[in-house]
């Protein structure tokens, strides 16, 4: 899966102005789209609605090496390591958190 990437539809940026929205939405294209408000949801004007697209873009793209990480860590065997370094006094752990911080830092 590539952690750097996310398509925000219309949609997913309705839903975090407005969870509770009943919409109907549909996309000609990347920048194009018709909103429907259903069983009276307030209107969300559609430039909130594409600054919204906008922020969770940049959200994602702001957080992409901390979804790297995460995958990187869940590859290593933690606990394992951790019990291998304290019954042989060494930093196998350590060292292999180490490597992945410094391969994926915070931007």
């Amino acid at each position: 899966m590539d952690y750097t990437k996310l398509n925000v539809s219309v949609l997913d940026a309705i839903v975090s102005l407005n969870a509770n929205a009943k919409v109907g939405v549909t996309t000609e294209d990347d920048d194009t789209y018709t909103v429907e408000w259903l069983d009276g949801t307030a209107v969300i004007a559609n430039s909130a609605i594409d600054a919204e697209v906008t922020r969770l873009k940049t959200e994602w793209t702001n957080h992409a090496y901390q979804r790297v990480r995460k995958a990187k860590y869940d590859l290593l065997n933690q606990f394992e390591l951790m019990t291998d370094d304290a019954a042989n006094s060494t930093t196998t752990h350590a060292e292999a958190i180490a490597a992945i911080k410094a391969a994926h830092p915070k931007p």
